[in-house]
């Protein structure tokens, strides 16, 4: 049995984080019904077209889930709704614009005076107060705001991250929020109210460069893909062109590798790289000395000395590598899932449970389930007609 099977969820979302966090949820076995704008849907759905004409990041984030064309603005729409969640739902969860919710009539407060163990969790760009309460947040504006920007990219550009790294903080912790409100119902029968804020949830992950920075200390300098305090840690060329990805920790690693690895013994009493923070200090320096050392050798040599001295080290993969990556293929962590066009391949949730295997349905296209789920609250499909043709669902 999935751990969630038997919890409903009733999602008003658009974009990533809501999404990504429900994903989660209908992946443990809860049915999770989306409710999206009639004829649009989720705007997420035209972000692209690489999925055979479906968008990646709506393909990504909404598996398993029930499609439910609604026009919230419409009072019938929001009759059906608030039957729905007052009758069914254990969960609701939102990223509307901030009060949107509210003037549905689906905040908590609202909600709880029917159904008394509702969990209600909102999620927005900075919180449900404050001055930037009604502030328009996007990935890339929350990446600026949290700091991340300034600590990522080189001496002279700052960068954001490529994946959306602001939602999918928020997304994680309303998932475990959400969980963790369910728990404390089993025990209280009471509801609860979360309020995820992704502002919030990027700054926790900023919590290193947060305290190097600490007392007004300088910030941890942009390093590109090297660490900004640990060294040697990063890229490196070697002698064929293509780039080695290694990291050291502590010093044993380094004795290893000036002895195994740059075959400098030497180097590893040096007063210029005797601690992690001289060679840091003195990372140019070094830097020179160890891609003149990699300079005559090819980068599977590099790699093959990087392992007999137990040094960490990676490959940087292409999205086609991480399609065909060995080790994901060893531990048979594809899978595949249906969509409206077809079968696709899809990676299971990380972490892998002896007893329940994670649900992997498809992927709804808009307004499919609409029909079912207003038949089980007894509507006609003459009604049902009646009510499509109106604009209503």
């Amino acid at each position: 049995m999935q751990p969630l099977k038997g919890i409903t969820v009733v999602t008003l979302e658009h974009a990533i984080a809501a999404p990504f966090a429900t994903r989660q949820l209908a992946d443990l076995g809860a049915r999770v019904i989306k409710i999206e704008r009639p004829g649009v849907g989720d705007f997420a759905r035209g972000y692209d077209e690489r999925v055979r004409g479906l968008a990646s990041h709506f393909v990504w984030t909404n598996r398993s889930k029930e499609s439910l064309t609604l026009d919230v603005k419409d009072p019938e729409a929001q009759k059906i709704l608030l039957r729905l969640i007052t009758e069914e739902a254990d969960v609701v969860v939102q990223n509307l614009a901030p009060g949107a919710a509210a003037r549905l009539g689906l905040s908590f407060d609202a909600l709880r005076k029917v159904r008394p163990n509702i969990i209600v969790c909102d999620i927005s760009g900075y919180g449900a107060d404050g001055p930037y309460r009604d502030k328009k947040a996007y990935d890339l504006l929350i990446q600026s705001e949290a700091g991340f920007v300034s600590v990522t990219g080189t001496p002279d550009t700052p960068s954001k991250a490529g994946p959306s790294i602001a939602d999918i903080s928020a997304g994680m912790y309303a998932y475990t929020n959400i969980l963790a409100a369910l728990m404390q119902r089993q025990q209280t029968g009471q509801g609860q109210h979360i309020d995820v804020s992704m502002l919030e949830s990027l700054t926790e992950w900023m919590g290193y460069p947060l305290y190097y920075a600490f007392d007004g200390a300088a910030p941890p300098p942009r390093s590109g893909a090297s660490h900004a305090t640990i060294y040697p840690y990063g890229p490196f060329p070697a002698g064929d062109g293509k780039t080695v990805m290694l990291g050291l920790q502590n010093e044993r690693e380094w004795k290893g590798f000036c002895e195994q690895v740059l075959l400098q013994a030497g180097l590893a009493t040096d007063e210029r790289f005797t601690s992690n923070s001289k060679r840091s200090a003195a990372r140019a320096e070094l830097s020179a000395l160890i891609v003149q050392a990699f300079s005559t050798l090819t980068a599977a040599q590099v790699v093959e000395r990087l392992e007999q001295a137990s040094i960490a080290n990676a490959q940087v993969n292409s999205m086609a590598e991480v399609w065909s990556h060995p080790q994901l293929k060893a531990r048979n962590r594809w899978t595949e899932v249906d969509t409206p066009q077809g079968r696709v391949p899809a990676l299971l949730p990380p972490g892998s449970w002896h007893t329940a295997a994670p649900r992997m349905d498809a992927v709804p296209a808009l307004g499919q389930h609409t029909a079912a789920i207003l038949a089980g609250q007894g509507y006609s499909a003459e009604q049902v007609a009646a009510l499509r043709n109106a604009g209503t669902v």
